[in-house]
């Protein structure tokens, strides 16, 4: 029976019920109360955590955006080695100036400048009309059209290039008293860059090929000019870290550079001039070889090579020839390579071995140091007479000393040293490497040359000039006979035995138009003096021989061509 009270309250029983029930409900909602607190804590928590990793990214981002604009700024005030709007003069590779063909920053300070391939697919791939990617390699096509009007005071059937040793004296008839004019498209360029990354190693091709090779038996200059294709440059290079290894058909280490010991035609040093045969003086090639370089800095760099040798006898390029014992003048097609014809044929003994080293302290200053070790072995195949039967070997070398200033802002000096004892071949063949004794012996000839000048850029405009000089060494000796003088620079002996060679060259490159999409137009003007003078004049002969040449060369561009020295 259930009892209420007067108030009209619940029976005693029933309120303490009542009441734990409340209590109970009342410490579930604190613990729930107390959960949602820690779920609302540890949300926190997380978003601090997100937003400040948002903020990280931010600062990083906008660290990289002022570290490139500041390295664009830099490298932007940083002097060129060349003049970005050359186009490349001569026989080099085309240079398309900067703007025209965006790059990638280098895979490594102290390498060549590249199109490195993209890290990852949200790279920004450069805007370079012609460029291919395939896969983890870049390639691009290098390449001009070139139409170059050549005129010499004189004629001995030379095209655009010069031969130093050969122009002829002004009593050389006809060739002496005429003139000549020459329009040719043969320095037009073709070729492919190629880059790319493989397990930290980057690898770099290059290929170029003009067609200055020569005429071919069957070509019809009269209706038709079908020039051959030759081969200039084809190598491969692979580095990694402060390692670099190279092989093929590259300029040789003893050609000067501009900056470091980098192998790509842009690095190089060999004048502005428009001569394919460059500058006399200039000590280059284009050798097969390999080459081994190390960088320890970006600002040292050292190289060693090994290349193709050359017994070299003269001839080249209009080079004299030294008068040979009468008794052995049949080596010449088996054991000299006598007018550069048959170097393929000879028996040489080892490749010339070169090394170099390179210090680039800052953009506006190179200089290096270079040496070659040549060695040289005939055998005389008479049955009798002096030195019959006998083998003879000989060892030349020579060194350089090659340096670039920026002396004020686009004015940049040159000076270029060479001399030798049996490595005249690296003169572009100017003087021979050796002489013939009467029994068959080689005595090195000594060489000596320098090439010195200056490039000054004003806006689209470069101007240039050059003295280039060669010193031929006298070597003689008498034949078996006892009374016959033989050897090069005796008396009485011919005046295509030169003592000097020289030359001067000015000239001027013009940017006419530039895109990046459509390519680049410059025109060319230059002129060379060239004079040189014998060992021995012939009473009442000229005591010299003059040429006077000019080029005229205008030329089209590719556009997104390889970056080079200025890109």
């Amino acid at each position: 029976m259930i009892a209420w009270g007067a108030d009209g309250s619940q029976p005693a029983s029933g309120t303490d019920d009542q009441s734990t029930e409340l209590t109970r409900l009342k410490a579930q909602l604190e613990q729930q109360q107390k959960q949602i607190e820690a779920l609302q804590q540890a949300l926190a928590g997380q978003q601090k955590l997100l937003n400040k990793a948002i903020e990280n990214n931010k600062t990083a981002d906008k660290a990289e955006g002022a570290s490139t604009g500041s390295a664009a700024s830099t490298a932007a005030a940083e002097p060129e080695h060349k003049a970005p709007n050359l186009g490349d003069v001569a026989s080099t590779t085309p240079i398309i100036p900067p703007g025209v063909a965006p790059a990638l920053p280098p895979l490594f300070a102290a390498s060549p400048q590249v199109f490195p391939p993209p890290a990852t697919a949200q790279e920004e791939i450069p805007d370079s009309p012609l460029q291919l990617r395939i896969g983890n390699t870049a390639i691009t096509p290098v390449g001009f059209i070139d139409v170059t009007d050549t005129w010499r005071n004189t004629s001995y059937g030379a095209g655009l290039q010069t031969n130093f040793g050969s122009y002829p004296y002004n009593n050389n008839l006809p060739g002496g008293r005429l003139s000549a004019n020459n329009m040719s498209l043969q320095n037009s360029r073709i070729g492919a860059r190629f880059d790319s990354l493989y397990k930290g190693f980057h690898v770099l091709g290059y290929w170029e090929s003009d067609f200055v090779g020569g005429i071919a038996a069957n070509n019809l200059q009269v209706t038709s000019n079908s020039v051959p294709l030759r081969l200039r440059l084809y190598w491969v290079d692979v580095r990694k870290g402060k390692f670099e290894v190279l092989a093929g058909q590259s300029w040789s280490m003893m050609t000067p550079n501009r900056r470091q010991i980098s192998a790509l035609p842009g690095d190089l040093f060999y004048g502005l001039e428009f001569d394919v045969n460059y500058l006399n003086g200039l000590t280059w090639g284009r050798i097969p070889g390999f080459r081994f370089l190390y960088h320890p800095s970006e600002k040292i760099t050292w190289g060693i090579a090994a290349e193709n040798s050359d017994q070299y006898f003269g001839g080249s390029g209009g080079g004299g020839i030294p008068t040979l014992p009468a008794a052995l003048t049949g080596l010449t097609s088996t054991e000299l390579d006598a007018n550069a014809t048959n170097g393929l044929n000879i028996s040489n003994v080892a490749p010339d071995i070169i090394s170099k080293i390179a210090f680039d302290p800052s953009p506006r200053v190179h200089f290096e140091v270079a040496g070659v070790l040549s060695q040289f072995k005939t055998f005389n195949p008479n049955a009798t007479g002096p030195g019959a039967g006998q083998f003879f070997t000989a060892t030349g070398g020579g060194g350089e000393f090659n340096s670039n200033f920026e002396v004020v802002n686009n004015l940049r000096l040159f000076e270029n040293f060479f001399w030798s004892d049996g490595d005249g071949r690296y003169l572009f063949g100017e003087v021979p490497d050796f002489i013939l004794r009467a029994n068959g012996a080689p005595s090195l000839m000594h060489a000596g040359s320098t090439v010195d000048g200056f490039e000054w850029t004003l806006g689209k405009s470069v101007f240039y000039g050059y003295y280039g000089g060669i010193y031929a060494g006298r070597d003689t000796a008498l034949d078996a006979n006892g009374t016959s003088l033989i050897g090069y620079g005796y008396h009485g002996s011919a005046n295509s035995q030169n003592r000097t060679m020289q030359e001067l060259t000015i000239g001027l490159t013009q940017t006419l138009y530039r895109d990046p999409r459509y390519g680049q137009i410059s025109f060319f003007l230059d002129y060379a003096y060239f004079f040189r003078r014998p060992w021995y004049v012939a009473p009442g002969a000229p005591i010299g021989a003059q040429q006077d040449a000019v080029w005229f060369d205008l030329r089209y561009t590719l556009p997104g061509s390889a970056p080079t020295i200025g890109n």
